[in-house]
């Protein structure tokens, strides 16, 4: 039961609506309210004080006394709602063991979402600084696709530009480019040849104009980097659990630019200046937009306008979202904006969606010309191994040890980079990472398999499934899967309602909230503090309270409880790329 909308439907009447009453209910701290609403804005409406639509509301729920309330008070102008314990943990606990250990996605919506993230340069190393788009764009794919949305991954390839006319240059002049390695080693030395002979980079402007001219051999070196980069992207994709729908990057544009720059021009948006064609976006406060070079060469606008474009075509998408880094809001703001200019009433529909930088704790900026750059590979491989070394001191005899090295190593880089909001920079720390206290992947992870241990020790009398009568048959253990007709016998609500036990489960109840309100924000960090919050204060509880216990109805009533933190931590893990290990 979503419980707002729910004291919404309540309390409207034929002067206030349930729509209108909806947005001014907020969650509470649970122990002023379980849930509450500020009367100051109806109070407006009704022209009446805060004190009294909140008084009136207050009586208006105990005059009726729903099954779901508990009580409610009116205080200062707000009205503050108490939940029925029982019935609410009946109703929390009993949902979330219809959906089984593996939560199923919602229903289609018919709705198309792309997202645009990762987007690594061919050619070039797959560095941290490219972790961040990776993981949040992964992320949001996963969490679109769980809300019940097509949601197409797009890795939008930087795979055009001069520079790949200046490594055939130094794979011609001194040979190699067989691995990424070698192709990035290339690239700072012609940075650094071409800093005293400019020569060089006349011709790498040659060489690149062969590849658009379509030049055999320039072609056949061309798509060598590319095959070369992405066998080596591909690698790193896997380890962190990021898949993709399509690969189309600039090169695929090359083509679909011509029409956009004939729709300018027949729209009478493209202006003249100083030789190259921009569309002016003087009044609303924007430098103009460049569009073609005063050459005749295509920029990032006019590929990112082409790209958009194509995206509707392709998919008809609701939301066309693009992660990447903040440096970049000017340049959406104005390709969003052109495309409304455009015409295009679906511009609306695309969005910016921002993110900080990465860095390594103590490591400067990164840099590919001069060299300076962290490999993604190697701080995972590094996350991995020391993982490995803490699981050797800590549990040497750990069954299937190197797939949870990997799962716990792999984790603590990924929860390091989605944990905070996406516009914060990020200082990454190994250590702190890895560590399993606080606020890391490895403690979310180290409580699943603590509920997975304590299920593992103890049975649960009280679960079954509901007869025609609504009776309570075929009872079993903790591991009977979901089938929508789950449920316990009501009496083992009645153990779980002191204020540490009763803090789990509300959390429990806002799993999905979370969810959908991370899709509306595009954080996956909301879904990751929320579950932070619920191993927290599982935590708490599981100190306080014996779960295995001499008394049969406590014990399973505590069970049951920590089965469904078990289901929700994992699936909720899974929305934010992390494995959940059984046991650690």
């Amino acid at each position: 039961m979503d419980y707002k909308q729910t004291l919404a439907q309540f309390l409207a009447s034929d002067k206030v609506s349930k729509d209108e009453l909806l947005p001014l209910i907020v969650d509470s701290d649970g122990v002023r309210a379980d849930i509450a609403m500020p009367c100051h804005k109806l109070a407006a409406k009704l022209k009446k004080s805060p004190v009294m639509v909140a008084e009136e509301l207050r009586d208006c729920i105990k005059k009726a006394v729903p099954e779901w309330c508990a009580d409610a008070q009116a205080v200062n102008g707000y009205l503050n709602v108490f939940l029925n314990r029982e019935f609410y943990t009946r109703d929390v606990l009993t949902a979330i063991l219809q959906r089984g250990d593996d939560f199923p996605a919602a229903p289609p919506n018919d709705k198309t979402v792309t997202i645009d993230y990762s987007s690594i340069n061919i050619a070039k190393p797959f560095h941290i600084g490219h972790l961040l788009t990776t993981v949040i764009g992964g992320s949001l794919r996963r969490i679109f696709a769980f809300l019940g949305y097509n949601a197409v991954g797009i890795n939008h390839l930087g795979d055009w530009g001069t520079q790949f006319g200046k490594l055939i240059v130094a794979v011609k002049k001194w040979g190699g480019g067989d691995t990424i390695e070698e192709l990035s080693r290339l690239y700072v030395k012609f940075h650094e040849e071409a800093e005293n002979d400019d020569t060089l980079n006349d011709e790498g402007r040659k060489w690149f104009k062969k590849i658009e001219e379509g030049d055999t051999g320039a072609l056949a070196l061309f798509r060598k980097f590319k095959e070369i980069t992405l066998k080596e992207a591909e690698k790193v994709y896997k380890t962190l659990g990021v898949e993709f729908d399509s690969y189309a990057g600039e090169s695929f544009y090359n083509d679909k630019m011509a029409p956009v720059v004939e729709l300018l021009e027949n729209k009478g948006l493209l202006t003249e200046s100083d030789g190259a064609k921009v569309v002016d976006l003087k009044q609303y406060d924007m430098p103009p937009c460049l569009i073609l070079k005063s050459d005749g060469a295509s920029l990032y606008a006019t590929r990112d306008l082409a790209a958009a474009i194509y995206r509707k075509n392709a998919y008809d998408f609701n939301q066309n979202l693009y992660v990447v880094a903040y440096q970049q809001n000017l340049h959406f703001r104005q390709v969003f904006k052109v495309l409304e200019m455009m015409g295009f009433d679906w511009a609306g529909g695309c969005k910016h969606v921002p993110f900080g930088m990465v860095s390594l704790e103590g490591g400067g900026s990164l840099s590919t010309r001069k060299g300076n750059v962290v490999l993604l590979k190697d701080v995972l491989a590094a996350a991995v191994e020391k993982a490995g070394r803490i699981i050797e001191e800590k549990n040497p005899d750990l069954e299937g040890r190197d797939a949870v090295a990997k799962s716990v190593g792999v984790g603590a880089v990924i929860f390091g980079a989605i944990f905070n909001s996406r516009i914060k920079d990020v200082s990454f720390s190994l250590d702190k990472a890895l560590s399993f206290e606080g606020e890391t992947g490895p403690y979310l992870q180290y409580t699943y398999a603590r509920c997975r241990s304590v299920l593992s020790r103890g049975e649960v009398s009280g679960i079954g499934y509901k007869t025609e009568q609504g009776s309570i048959r075929g009872l079993a253990s903790y591991q009977v899967s979901g089938g929508g007709d789950v449920c316990f016998d009501p009496k083992l609500a009645d153990e779980l309602t002191d204020d540490q036990t009763f803090e789990v489960i509300r959390l429990l109840g806002g799993f999905d909230g979370a969810v959908a309100e991370a899709a509306k924000t595009y954080e996956p960090s909301v879904i990751s503090r929320y579950l932070m919050d619920l191993a927290q204060s599982f935590n708490r509880f599981y100190i306080d309270h014996r779960v295995i216990n001499d008394d049969k109805k406590m014990q399973s009533a505590r069970l049951l409880l920590t089965r469904c933190v078990a289901n929700v931590l994992k699936n909720g893990l899974k929305l934010v790329l992390l494995d959940a290990p059984k046991k650690m």
